[in-house]
């Protein structure tokens, strides 16, 4: 089956049912399924068949998938499988999120109250630091990559997202290799000067700058720049 006929009610590697699609994107499309075991919700993400020529597509999936693998934060969406259809088209399965990403929240609010959006900054500095730790640099910090649930106490609980383009040396590709899947990738409005200059060189910096385009984004409602250029 295809990821591009897959809707509700199909079954997926024999274990997921489809309840409905979540959204989709030049890319590929994530959908909400439930385990059939385990009855449990999660989430599952596709790469498109058309967005699958040549390897560097599926590499960037499988890379996001061992990146999210290692982190252990509450701050990071956890991926909990990863498979292929029997078309050949790679899936992730990952944790289901109820709620609503910075983006879609600065778009229906405007300017966010600075003490609100500095604790969705800081929850986001805590998934960081460990990423920082192991050597993952995410290189895609933006409002859409920043997602905002609730935790066990009913309190906001800010998870990033997408590490699908992040940076890791340890995982065994060559800085050659890195520069060549993902040196076009990102988000230029968020982007680091020197990541737009050289994204191999890199590091948990230019993290911290996009937080700080988010952060400002939040609080007065606009960019700090206004082209993409």
């Amino acid at each position: 089956m295809s990821s591009e006929v897959i809707g509700p009610g199909h079954i997926l590697a024999e274990k997921f049912r489809v309840e409905r699609v979540i959204g989709a994107g030049g890319m590929g499309q994530v959908v909400c399924a439930r385990h059939l075991q385990l009855d449990q919700l999660v989430a599952i993400k596709f790469i498109k068949p058309d967005a699958l020529d040549g390897t560097e597509a599926r590499a960037r999936f499988l890379r996001e998938a061992k990146a999210c693998v290692r982190l252990k934060s509450e701050h990071v969406a956890r991926v909990m499988d990863v498979g292929t259809l029997e078309s050949g088209e790679p899936y992730m399965v990952m944790e289901y999120l109820e709620g609503t990403d910075l983006a879609g929240l600065s778009k229906q609010r405007g300017a966010i109250p600075f003490t609100e959006a500095a604790d969705y900054a800081l929850q986001a500095c805590a998934g960081l630091a460990e990423a920082h730790a192991l050597r993952i640099v995410h290189r895609d910090i933006k409002l859409a990559n920043l997602f905002v649930s609730r935790g066990p106490t009913g309190l906001p609980l800010v998870k990033v997202l997408d590490f699908g383009i992040s940076k890791s040396n340890p995982f065994g590709e060559s800085e050659h290799d890195m520069t060549r899947t993902s040196s076009m990738l990102g988000s230029p409005r968020f982007m680091s000067p020197e990541q737009m200059r050289d994204p191999r060189a890199v590091d948990g910096r230019s993290d911290i700058w996009s937080l700080g385009v988010v952060l400002y984004r939040l609080v007065t409602g606009k960019s700090p720049f206004d082209s993409d250029n």
